[in-house]
């Protein structure tokens, strides 16, 4: 008797939550308590001043929780001949609605602090990453508040300037000794030209990257009901790393499943 009355009981469960609506308090404020869980439990904040504030991948998560995904409209090259320097623009855009619901601006530069020796492309991800972060501040900041963290991305506290006078002193000295050493001038010029002819060697292959019509193409694709999660999330994490011949290919192949699926085959997406 007690056996069968297990039997019954046991596919009576409490299903999780899949995704939260931003239009409901109620279950953002579930939201916040799941967010602070999982930001403690992967350790995505960095400490300044005894605050903590949230990495970029806690607010991807609060984003996707929402169904809310960030979409790269653009990186500016606005370098000049003194630095290395990127602006980036992202949008967010809202799966179940289809429109897009908030953006953010960013830029990065080799003149911050502890940036003077990144490569170039280090800046440019930067941009990126810093303008995801303050798209989603925009739009999500009092969730991450609710769920007791600073309202501020991480990536934003950069720009502050780590004790930069700290470094200077030691850098002062280097200068004052060099001209003491009795190297004739023959010996200290071949160096020098060394030295020079070393960047010569940089010349990265430009690449053009999907544009935001494409992005928007694919989502709106990946929103069909034959499309499956899986491939969806696969698609989504991978949409701000495509190409435009790749981009091309995507919606493609995106369109031709959804028409033999329509029709009753099974192809993979």
């Amino acid at each position: 008797m007690s056996e069968a009355t297990k039997t019954i009981k046991e596919p009576v469960r409490k299903t999780k939550v899949e995704s939260y609506d931003i239009s409901r308090s109620d279950e953002t404020l579930h939201l916040a308590t799941d967010l602070a869980k999982f930001i403690k439990e992967n350790k995505l904040t960095t400490t300044v001043q005894g605050k903590e504030f949230v990495n970029v991948e806690g607010w991807q998560y609060a984003g996707s929780r929402l169904g809310i995904v960030p979409i790269v409209d653009h990186v500016i090259n606005v370098s000049n001949d003194q630095e290395l320097k990127y602006q980036a623009k992202v949008t967010l855009f809202d799966m179940r609605s289809g429109h897009t619901v908030g953006a953010g601006f960013a830029i990065c530069s080799s003149k911050e602090q502890g940036k003077k020796f990144y490569q170039e492309f280090a800046i440019m991800s930067m941009a990126q990453t810093r303008a995801i972060g303050k798209a989603y501040r925009n739009i999500l900041a009092w969730i991450i508040r609710a769920a007791g963290y600073e309202p501020t991305p991480a990536e934003e506290m950069e720009y502050g300037g780590n004790m930069p006078t700290a470094t200077q002193p030691a850098m002062a000295v280097v200068p004052a000794v060099a001209p003491v050493a009795p190297a004739p001038a023959a010996e200290v010029v071949a160096p020098m030209k060394a030295v020079a002819t070393e960047p010569a060697v940089e010349a990265p292959a430009a690449v053009t990257y999907a544009s935001a019509g494409q992005k928007e193409e694919i989502i709106r694709l990946l929103n069909h009901p034959v499309i499956t999660r899986q491939e969806k999330t696969k698609m989504l994490l991978n949409i701000n790393r495509l190409d435009d011949e790749r981009a091309t290919s995507a919606i493609a192949k995106l369109k031709k499943a959804i028409d033999d699926r329509e029709n009753g085959q099974s192809a993979a997406a």
